[in-house]
């Protein structure tokens, strides 16, 4: 696994203490904050958080430690063969040591194979004057194989519709492509096939070149999911022609190999009544019904639906919605959870993000600044935590929390979409995913005196205290915790001190050698290095240098054994607001 690390000066010692924001810088914020809002600035500093403790008990399993966080993806298929995008997937590649899936829209959309927002194609599909299917499979191919070259899965997204196969749809007159800013889902491609043996016929044959061209035992490893949102615009018809749909695109893949993971309905957040009852009539189809494709039962291998966020800008300042995104999964975990059939079967959050426009930057909606920064890892590691929690509550198989961010070429240094690199810098949210990746073997219990409660995260979201909390595994030999400092509202803060203690760790060791990363304003953070420089948007090979160096993972401080008594190390650190922490012990 290639993760740059970049000790800093901090020397560590068992107990030890990082600097946090000065109290001159914070109150200086809080002034320029107050001055937004026509308010009188306060002079006292923030109030220090409460100490925190948090005990981590190696011998007390609570469960398996699925890499929920090795899935990603992104409107733009196109962008996969691109410069920056090509090394981006090979980053992502080598983030885990479990296998990386990702997942795209347009895969059978028409058109040049030419990206913009929202948009890209593989015109793979069209027809003769006769009616007849044309196959060609010159761009679907570049993009496989360098999927294939970086060392990544598909998720194989089966949509949209080509253009020579969209119905017309009573009541709309828009073109086959609707250009962003416009609604990109409101044309043609969104429509339902003008006969469905040729949508399973078109799924057969794209699956069959798969096969052929990467062999059967590679395809198996796949997932193939229906279509994208089809409870909303994305689907320019009724839910039971979405069944449908599903039906005779499963067939296709199934007629070309039998043993396929199939699976959807990849409807949107289930926290909305209208999505949630999507979801369930979905799987009542797929429970009771028959497929419209041949009468026999519906197959199902997976469950896909989405989960989102809503931050907003209140009070001039600022609220992330992590509530918004863990009540969508708890209510779909409980749909799913009513069907013994279902229940045990994966789910994969398809896309699982603090809110639904990766291709809107800042210029269009100014909350969306904290994708440039540590506030957006440190909401996932919260995620993270809280999604695990919800799959034990609920007594569910959750498999995937796929990241809907990748990159955009040709755009701004930090301009505000959201995605894991600009230009070819990470950003600081891809070290979370390092972090997440660092562990292994199983989740063991964690407690901490400055935990906001799973149901006060569903209830009030991290409005009230700050949520400082942690995750945690052990393997054979070592363990690791990800602790973090999270508050939905994005305001100047003093850090929480924060006690960990490690117990369990096994009889026979007396010392473990300790790796310490961190995610915050000066570490792990490319964001706040270009900010140094001037935000150039034509850097220097110099700058640009020190750019992509400041985008890895980077250790707090040099790694340092320390003794073990009676099982237990304790470490101290100061951890600030919306930052997070890796503490990695071997032995």
């Amino acid at each position: 696994m290639k993760i740059a690390l970049k000790p800093s000066l901090v020397l560590l010692t068992v107990s030890f203490v990082v600097s946090v924001p000065s109290v001159l810088g914070q109150s200086a914020t809080r002034a320029r904050i107050a001055a937004r809002q026509n308010i009188a600035p306060s002079n006292s500093p923030p109030e220090a958080e409460r100490p925190v403790t948090i005990h981590v008990d190696l011998t007390k399993t609570v469960g398996s430690y699925t890499p929920i966080y090795s899935w990603f993806g992104y409107d733009e298929a196109n962008y996969t063969t691109m410069r920056n995008g090509a090394e981006l997937l090979g980053e992502l590649h080598d983030l885990s040591p479990v296998p990386v899936y990702v997942r795209f829209h347009h895969l059978l959309t028409s058109g040049n194979g030419v990206p913009e927002l929202k948009w890209s194609s593989t015109n793979v599909y069209s027809e003769d004057a006769s009616g007849n299917p044309v196959y060609d499979f010159k761009i679907l191919d570049s993009i496989f194989d360098a999927l294939k070259a970086a060392g990544v899965r598909p998720m194989v997204e089966l949509g949209f519709m080509p253009k020579d196969l969209a119905a017309e749809v009573a009541g709309r007159h828009e073109p086959y492509q609707v250009h962003y800013p416009k609604s990109t889902v409101s044309g043609a491609s969104n429509n339902p096939p003008k006969d469905y043996r040729k949508w399973s016929e078109l799924v057969r044959a794209v699956t069959s070149h798969l096969i052929e061209r990467y062999g059967s035992e590679t395809v198996l490893g796949w997932y193939f999911e229906v279509w994208n949102e089809p409870d909303i615009d994305y689907w320019h018809s009724t839910p039971q022609d979405y069944w449908k749909l599903y039906d005779y695109a499963v067939a296709g893949v199934r007629a070309a190999l039998p043993r396929a993971r199939v699976g959807g309905p990849a409807s949107t957040g289930p926290g909305g009544p209208k999505a949630a009852k999507f979801l369930d009539d979905f799987l009542e189809h797929a429970d009771h019904g028959k497929s419209a494709a041949n009468g026999e039962p519906v197959p199902l291998d997976f469950i896909s639906f989405h989960v989102k966020g809503h931050p907003q800008i209140v009070s001039g300042h600022l609220r992330m919605g992590l509530d918004r995104e863990l009540n969508d999964a708890a209510r779909g975990f409980a749909i799913v959870a009513q069907y013994p059939k279902f229940r045990h079967l994966p789910i994969i959050l398809s896309e699982a993000d603090p809110e639904g426009c990766a291709a809107c930057s800042m210029k269009v909606n100014s909350a969306n600044a904290y994708r440039n920064g540590p506030l957006y890892a440190t909401y996932t590691a919260a995620a993270i935590k809280a999604l695990f929690d919800l799959e034990d509550r609920s007594k569910v198989n959750l498999l995937a929390m796929l990241s809907w961010s990748f990159e955009f070429e040709g755009k701004e240094y930090f301009e505000g979409f959201r995605t894991l690199a600009t230009n070819g810098v990470d950003k600081p949210v891809l070290n979370v995913f390092r972090m997440a990746a660092l562990m292994s073997g199983k989740r063991v219990m964690t407690s901490s005196t400055g935990q906001v409660s799973l149901d006060d995260l569903l209830s009030k979201g991290v409005t009230q205290t700050a949520d400082v909390d942690a995750i945690a595994t052990k393997s054979e030999h070592e363990a690791a915790v990800m602790l973090w400092n999270y508050y939905d509202d994005d305001l100047p803060a003093a850090g929480a001190e924060v006690q960990v203690t490690f117990a369990g760790i096994p009889a026979g060791v007396n010392k473990v050698l300790l790796e310490h990363y961190r995610i915050d304003e000066t570490h792990s953070n490319s964001y706040t290095v270009w900010k140094g420089m001037g935000s150039p948007q034509t850097p220097t090979p110099g700058q640009y240098a020190r750019l992509k160096e400041a985008g890895q993972l980077e250790l707090l401080s040099s790694p340092q054994w320390l003794d073990v008594s009676d099982g237990k190390v304790t470490i101290g650190t100061a951890l600030p607001r919306q930052a997070t922490s890796m503490m990695r012990l071997k032995w």
